[in-house]
This record gives structure tokens, sequence and C-alpha cells, in this order.
């Protein structure tokens, strides 16, 4: 699809017209609060993994200010339940869809339903393939969170300074979802001359994505999974690296290791992570997980509220990439936010004095 010239809107400026009419009187003030402008559908994946709980309330907070009554419905990792839920936003009438999909290859049926009643569409953090009628995508720089695991694997074993070889097993996410290749690539981009040159030894040999995805995102799955390499290919062999690309996995796959002797017999792996999901968070500020890389979605929300608000409202939601994302049929012009690593070391001063979580929260 043609790319329009991006215009330049924060929040706050699109707060600002959406209250402008009422000239700062109290009744304008009440009717930006009520959902007089129409009802938006946010269709978000799960409620597993605590991140999607606050993407959601971010969005549904700020869609209200903007006077939207946003309708909030999470698919319990369901794909047909999913569908189901966006033909009803359809049906409905609802003013634009905000989709984090289950399965970013299966709602090409039912948004060329939206697409026909001219109802906006916006992927949320995960991209729809296969469809040419997703207008815009707001998500973080996928590609760039595994080079940051990766590099956190590099930089704890001593790779630069010449140390190893080292054991090192791979952990991808969902192949159901496009960001699992986008993280397992930029990992990979990273690591492939490590393991081209044995300085790190995949023991199991599984090296391809096929091979080393979790369906779902499962953290018993990849638990399983790692249960299953500790008894056969690590069965003799000590595992000094495990790149996970979530922290939900992260958390399964620790539980293996220690179960296994690790982290008191055995020095426990560097282990990755993502979301700085709270409990993993927790094992960061522990020493037991090495890091995570946090994604402040409350921003994200920002973009997806912006981006809906200017379709609906006749504007032009801002992009900075119009090239990297095709989702097979188009590319779909993006919103990138960047990620940040976090671990041991600054934690407290990016999460805590950031205001994500407080210190209470993290030593509790």
């Amino acid at each position: 699809m043609p790319v329009p010239k991006p215009m330049r809107w924060s929040l706050a400026t699109v707060l600002v017209l959406a209250t402008a009419s009422g000239c700062g009187s109290s009744k304008a003030e009440t009717s930006v609060a009520s959902p007089d402008r129409g009802s938006i559908g946010i269709a978000l994946p799960t409620t597993k993994s605590a991140r999607w709980v606050t993407d959601g309330d971010s969005m549904v907070s700020q869609f209200k200010l903007l006077g939207y009554n946003p309708d909030l419905q999470f698919a319990g990792d369901d794909v047909t339940k999913q569908i189901s839920q966006i033909q009803t936003m359809i049906d409905q009438g609802d003013k634009a869809l905000v989709i984090g999909s289950v399965d970013g290859s299966a709602l090409k049926d039912v948004l060329a339903k939206a697409a026909a009643k001219k109802i906006p569409i916006i992927a949320y953090d995960r991209l729809i393939r296969d469809s040419g009628d997703v207008d815009y995508y707001a998500t973080f720089d996928n590609f760039k969170v595994g080079v940051m695991q990766a590099n956190s694997i590099v930089d704890d074993l001593g790779l630069k300074k010449g140390k190893g070889p080292f054991n090192l097993e791979l952990f991808a996410g969902s192949a159901d979802d496009n960001n699992a290749t986008f993280f397992f690539n930029g990992a990979m981009s990273v690591l492939q001359p490590y393991i081209s040159s044995g300085d790190l030894k995949v023991v199991s040999g599984q090296t391809a994505f096929k091979d080393v995805a979790t369906l779902r995102w499962d953290g018993a799955v990849a638990k399983k999974r790692m249960q299953a390499l500790l008894v056969g290919p690590l069965a003799n062999k000590h595992v000094d690296a495990v790149l996970s690309p979530y922290d939900g996995l992260s958390r399964g796959i620790l539980e293996a290791l220690q179960e296994a002797g690790y982290g008191t017999a055995k020095k426990l792996p560097v282990i990755t992570g993502q979301d700085a999901e709270l409990d993993s968070v927790k094992l960061v500020a522990s020493g037991l997980q090495s890091e995570t890389v946090y994604k402040d979605t409350r921003e994200l929300a920002k973009v997806a509220v912006q981006m809906a608000n200017s379709l609906i409202t006749g504007g032009t939601p801002e992009v900075n990439d119009t090239k990297q994302y095709n989702n097979g049929v188009e590319v779909v012009p993006t919103f990138l936010l960047q990620p940040v690593n976090v671990d041991k070391s600054n934690y407290q001063r990016v999460l805590v004095d950031g205001g994500y979580y407080t210190a209470e929260q993290i030593a509790g």
C-alpha cells in the first residue's frame, strides 16, 4: 500500500486536540471521558503472560481518555476464539481494530470483512501475515532484541576475550508468531560466527528455528525440552549458556536446570530472557537469570492508540520503518520502539527509577 507522509503527533498532542473544542470547560472534560466516540476493538492473545494484561490495561485507559469505548478481549491462545471475537467487533461496528494475534497467519478472511466495512486494522506487536488489509504495525525492534540477548551470552562468557569453548543450547518462540523469527535471527547473527568457529558448541545439534521453536511460548514445553536435553545429549556435559527469547520460557528452563543440580552442585549457565516480567526481574536481581530485554509496553500502547485515533479522525499515523516488515502480501508501515537490555547492574535504574516496578515489588 502507498505510505503517506507521517504526521508527527505525540499522544499528548492528540489529547489536546481531542479536548480543544471544549475550551477547557468541565462539560468538555466530561465528554472526553465518556464513550461517545464509538467503540474500539482490542483483540489480544492471552492472559498467561503478564505483559499482555498490562498492554490491554494501558490501551483501555488511553482510549477512554480520548472518549472511545474500548472493547478488550483475550483469546486464551485459541485462534478460533480470536477470529470469533474479531468478527463480533466487526459486527458491532467498532471504529478500529488493534490486534495482537494468536496466529499471525490465520486472520486473512476475517480481516477482509473488516476492510470491506472500512475499519482500520493495526497489528499490535505481532505482525499479521498473508493479508493486504493491515494498515499499520506497532512493535519494537525485534531483530535488535535477539542481538541484545546474544551479546549478553557473548559478554558473560568472555568470548571476545578468547575464552571457550562453551556449550550452548538454543530456544526460540512460537513458529506462528512472526516476531519469533526476528528474535532468533537477530540472536543467530551474533552467535553463528562463534558456533562456526567452535567457540560455542550446540551439543544437541539443534540449531534450526523449526527444531528449537516453542509452541505458544509455553514455559512448560520449554522445561520439558530442557529436561530431555539434560538427560540426553547433555547428560555428561555442562551447559554454559541457554538462549531463551522470553522470560516465561526462561523460568521453565531454569526450573529444569535447578532440578538437575545447576545452581548448587553445578554452575548455572547464562540464561537470557525478554519482557521484564516481574518474576524474572526478581531472578535477574538474585543472579539466577542473566538478563531480560525490557520493552516498555506503556509506550507501545501509546503508539497504537495514536495510530487508531489518527486513522479514525482522518490523520496519518507516524511511522519510522517502511521496508522491514513484509507480511507476505505487502510491506506494512511500522513504528518501531527501542528495547533496553536489563541485567543485575541496571535493573534498579531502568525499571525502578523508570517507574515500571517498585523496589518493594522486586524484593517481595
